[in-house]
């Protein structure tokens, strides 16, 4: 009987062994974004003005529903996790997020109007600002530390994938509107420089929480997404903004290189697609799309929407526009810029599969 007792106890104590170390082995991201990654935690905030939770959002994605995205499809960093073979994280504000869904999925902080400085898109009224999801962070790994043990966590950890990709609020609701003081306080280089001193904070924090292989995303040309173009008299992009991306990269990219050699263990690498992303929008037809400046969910010609809504008109083939909205790309259009990432970076697989998470099919429809 001792004996049975002692092999009983024996496979238990491996099996659990088994499961606990399994968590560190298992690769997760913890992705850190606006609303070109956010995947419904707005729709948690209830007083937020920024959310994707009506029709036509999420037609290309799952079921049709909206699903928080905002987009008609997946995100670039949905895109890029797929082809790594890594899961997709659950919204950070989902009810059903337990240890165990942390464990095996990791988590997305990502907010609708969030930005890197805590002031950015108060317009909005609720949004979670980078401090605000690193503080998240930092509650989500109290509770793996309970779960599984102080030692293992700081593995999981650091074992697992970052993403950090936010600053386009920053400029479009923030300094380039007057009603911020932003926009009168600094000048174009010293609004940048003051968005690096928070950055680097913001990303030495996190590395000290134990992020050691961590993605910066950079601007897109910003200026020519249709809510900036409807704003000039002449539909054309806004030059200013754009200088103000490339200068946004060019300052990130230096900072993302510098901390990851001076950081210990640290491998920080700063993805930038704007060059393919202007071309495309130069040259649509080349990449396969057929408009890149206007929003495939508008609202006749009253412009700018804002958001796609159920009176909203979808165009005939989404798979052609470069922009779902009057802000956000379309699945194809992230797709491409998910790709051009992939390759400048060289990312490969992790969790030991070349198999990317099922991803919807993009099927031409016409809907009013």
């Amino acid at each position: 009987m001792m004996n049975s007792m002692g092999t009983l106890l024996a496979i238990v104590v491996t099996l659990l062994g088994l499961a606990i170390d399994g968590y560190h082995c298992k690769v997760v991201q913890f992705i850190f974004g606006d609303s070109l990654s956010d995947v419904g935690n707005n729709n948690y905030l209830s007083k937020s003005l920024a959310k994707a939770n009506l029709p036509w959002y999420g037609i290309d994605f799952g079921t049709g529903l909206p699903n928080g995205r905002f987009s008609n499809g997946r995100t670039v960093a949905d895109i890029i996790g797929d082809q790594m073979g890594l899961p997709r994280p659950p919204a950070f504000l989902d009810q059903s997020l337990t240890e165990d869904v942390i464990l095996d999925n990791g988590v997305n902080y990502a907010s609708g109007g969030g930005g890197i400085l805590n002031e950015t898109g108060g317009l909005f009224i609720q949004r979670l600002s980078l401090y605000k999801q690193i503080e998240l962070f930092q509650g989500t790994q109290e509770l793996i530390k309970a779960r599984i043990g102080e030692a293992e966590a700081e593995k999981f950890f650091q074992n697992s994938r970052y993403v950090v990709a936010l600053g386009s609020n920053d400029f479009i609701n923030n300094y380039l509107m007057p009603i911020y003081s932003d926009s009168w306080t600094y000048t174009q280089q010293g609004f940048i420089t003051y968005i690096m001193e928070t950055l680097q904070a913001q990303l030495t924090l996190l590395h000290r929480l134990g992020a050691r292989k961590l993605m910066v995303f950079g601007l897109g040309p910003m200026g020519c997404i249709p809510l900036q173009r409807v704003l000039s008299t002449s539909g054309e992009c806004q030059e200013k903004t754009n200088k103000l991306a490339l200068s946004f990269n060019q300052a990130a990219s230096n900072l993302v290189n510098q901390l990851s050699s001076k950081l210990p263990n640290a491998s920080f690498q700063f993805g930038d697609a704007y060059d393919v992303v202007n071309d495309v929008i130069i040259n649509p037809y080349k990449y396969g799309f057929n408009n890149s400046d206007s929003p495939c969910c508008s609202f006749g010609k009253i412009r700018p929407a804002l958001t796609c809504i159920p009176a909203s008109t979808l165009c005939k083939d989404r798979s052609k526009y470069v922009f779902w909205d009057e802000y956000h790309p379309s699945d194809k259009a992230n797709e491409l810029i998910a790709n051009e990432l992939i390759r400048k970076l060289g990312f490969v697989s992790d969790n030991n599969t070349n198999a990317p998470s099922p991803a919807p099919a993009i099927a031409p429809s016409s809907v009013g």
